[in-house]
């Protein structure tokens, strides 16, 4: 037995990684043995004399690699959530390796021809819905891999994936660097004026945990900077911190990403070249369901003009409060948010400072936990004796409506400096019946500022908005019910992969769950039906904001990979003419710059795909509809067919039919555009 415990049989509960036992270095053996099982259980498939059937390939290919998905998933989740310098080597050594690895399966002649014998008899082969679009899943992924191509092209794909892995590596190495060594240490009371109490002791927090007790530290984790700027009244350090976060990734030296970004791009579009298609996005898209660039761009258009007209609206507000309190500024980026929040009191006489006491990390995971139970019938018990990796994550036991075990869920929500920045789900296990009645171990992982040592965690409203999505991520995990690994869970379109998320999202804003949740973290009270009702009159408040800043930075993102003559290739030069072209206003930035747009750089998980959320928030807003129209947002019937059709079934039915099984209809635009407050009066 070897005592390398990513090796050995794991006895941990519920077969947790045993991450007590396991150290950085655990993993180069690690990959390397499961790297020769996954490669010799490949050639195995692909050389067997039997003729293809579904259960000689497909579900061999299904049953193969696991191993190597075991010590990767472990891995992955471990540098995203808590890495080191020994996991970011091991990370820039792996990556490559395994590209390697998928291009040389992908890439098998053998392998490929037993797919497509499959593909092409399929209407003789008695499959079930299922197994047809597991095959179906193989036989484009092949496909859409290279392996119809000559030789000499398939080897040049299999080298533009490695080159591909190692950028995406490399991206996000420096976004963190530039993130973990910027901070704003705030020593005098002019430092800290109009910072409210809340913020005050999460800024303590973070000074502590980064060595400097006794003081207060603002870093760039979106729940300290944010609020920073929207409270701060000392305009200069706005402006500064501001700055050190508009522009990770593009500060010079061995962390710039600019370099990165023009070659991603020139490899993506090769890639995209030599499979027949006229850009990368043009390739990208036609896997998902908007199938076209045209039609993206159609529907980000639909909603930028009337965000920006909104946002110009919204702009002069800030400025006529700005001017009316004697400062006789020109609203900039980093004055947006301050005035606003002024703004928000003056118009909805409400303020986060107000509203953030009754907002507690604690009881608004209890609404996400309470809001699944009432939908699904689910509950959820703590576990004090599972492993984690690291002190602040919690560990809940998922149980059926039978009281039957269905998965383990693990909560990792506060910011530190050995995490990348932002809010996400993911798996340590995948559920699945081909191997018997595997359960899955979902994460979600947030950015808060913790409260200090014996005081509660608050959240913003926008931070709870983020920890609703999430955990409709988790339950899109949690409730997956289907036989093949390829088609579980969050495996979906990638445009369709946010509807469970940002539904969820709708019922956090309900009387019914902020009635019960939003106490008082020091009395117990619950909010007070005024400023529940303020907080509810005010959710559009700033909307032309927050569209323009999605929408641009989807815009980009599309507008970037319909590109092909990159020589000379400027990624911000590109960016400051694209948002030219489209009237960007001066005193906002798009959410996610291009320098460090992981959702796209990254990886190509959302490459030419960050449209994806409002692809998606067209079916959500019109989806939240049918639990309106049924009168009670609850409803069981309703419940049960989201149920079936969207957080159970995975990626078994073609989303357009499960969105209509579920709705009745196709969802309609006008919906997301009552939803923002952006439709027309």
């Amino acid at each position: 037995m070897s005592q390398n415990p990513l090796l050995s049989d794991w006895k941990t509960p519920f077969q947790v990684p045993p991450f007590n036992d396991i150290n950085g270095d655990h993993f180069r053996e690690a990959f390397d043995q499961a790297f020769d099982e996954a490669k010799s259980e490949v050639s195995e498939i692909a050389s067997q004399d039997a003729q293809p059937d579904f259960a000689n390939t497909i579900e061999a290919l299904e049953s193969s690699g696991k191993l190597l998905t075991r010590v990767a998933r472990t891995f992955y989740n471990l540098t995203g959530s808590h890495t080191n310098a020994t996991l970011q080597e091991i990370e820039r050594e792996v990556a490559p390796k395994l590209a390697k690895h998928q291009s040389d399966m992908l890439l098998n002649p053998a392998l490929f021809q037993r797919v497509a014998n499959l593909w092409d008899q399929q209407a003789s082969l008695s499959l079930s819905e299922e197994q047809a679009k597991v095959l179906e899943r193989y036989h484009t992924m092949f496909q859409r891999a290279g392996a119809g191509l000559n030789e000499a092209d398939k080897n040049r794909m299999a080298d533009i994936s490695q080159q591909l892995a190692s950028l995406g590596t490399a991206f996000s190495q420096n976004i963190l660097k530039d993130e973990s060594d910027y901070q704003l240490v705030l020593e005098t009371d002019e430092d800290k004026a109009g910072l409210p109490d809340f913020l005050l002791a999460a800024a303590a927090s973070a000074a502590e945990s980064r060595g400097h007790a006794g003081k207060h530290v603002i870093t760039l984790s979106r729940s300290l900077i944010e609020p920073f700027l929207q409270f701060s009244a000392n305009r200069a350090l706005r402006e500064e911190a501001f700055r050190a976060w508009a522009s990770r990734g593009e500060n010079g030296g061995d962390t710039d990403n600019r370099e990165i970004i023009t070659e991603t791009l020139q490899l993506r579009a090769e890639r995209a070249k030599l499979l027949g298609f006229e850009s990368f996005a043009h390739f990208k898209l036609d896997d998902t369901m908007a199938k076209k660039p045209e039609a993206v761009n159609d529907l980000l258009m639909k909603v930028w003009e009337p965000a920006l007209a909104r946002a110009v609206e919204e702009e002069a507000d800030l400025a006529a409060y700005a001017q009316h309190q004697g400062a006789n500024i020109k609203i900039e980026p980093w004055d947006w948010r301050y005035y606003s929040e002024k703004v928000r009191k003056e118009k909805h006489d409400l303020d986060e400072a107000e509203l953030k006491p009754y907002l507690q990390l604690d009881k608004i995971i209890e609404a996400a936990f309470d809001t699944a139970s009432r939908l699904f019938g689910i509950s959820f018990k703590e576990r004090k004796d599972v492993p984690v990796y690291h002190p602040d994550v919690r560990v809940f036991e998922v149980f059926g409506r039978d009281s039957n075990h269905i998965g383990l869920f693990l909560g990792d929500y506060f910011a530190r400096p050995s995490k990348r920045s932002g809010a996400w789900m993911s798996a340590f296990r995948s559920q699945e019946k081909l191997s018997g009645d595997v359960t899955p171990i979902i994460v979600n992982v947030m950015n808060f500022a913790k409260g200090a040592d014996g005081e509660a965690s608050l959240l913003t409203f926008d931070d709870a908005r983020t920890l609703f999505h999430e955990f409709g991520h988790g339950l899109h995990g949690l409730l997956s019910s289907v036989t093949y690994p390829m088609i579980s869970g969050t495996s979906v379109a990638r445009d369709f992969v946010e509807l469970p998320s940002q539904l969820y999202e709708h019922w956090l804003s309900k009387p019914e769950v902020l009635s019960k949740y939003a106490v008082n973290y020091k009395t117990g009270e619950p909010m007070p039906k005024a400023l529940l009702d303020k907080l509810l009159a005010a959710e559009n408040f700033n909307q032309g904001f927050a569209t323009v800043e999605y929408t641009s930075s989807a815009l980009v993102d599309l507008k970037l990979h319909l590109m092909t003559d990159l020589d000379g290739f400027d990624p911000v030069a590109f960016e400051k003419q694209t948002l030219e072209q489209i009237s960007m206003p001066s005193a906002i930035i798009m959410r996610h710059r291009t320098p460090h747009f992981a959702h796209v750089f990254s990886g190509d998980g959302y490459s030419s795909g960050y449209y994806s959320y409002m692809w998606s928030e067209v079916m959500d807003a019109d989806a939240f509809g049918a639990f309106e129209e049924a009168g009670d947002i609850f409803d069981p019937q309703t419940a049960h067919r989201l149920y079936e059709y969207i957080y159970s079934a995975g990626g078994r039915p073609d989303p357009e039919e499960a969105y209509k099984a579920f709705r009745g209809r196709a969802p309609k635009i006008d919906a997301l555009l009552e939803q923002r407050g952006l439709a027309a009066a």
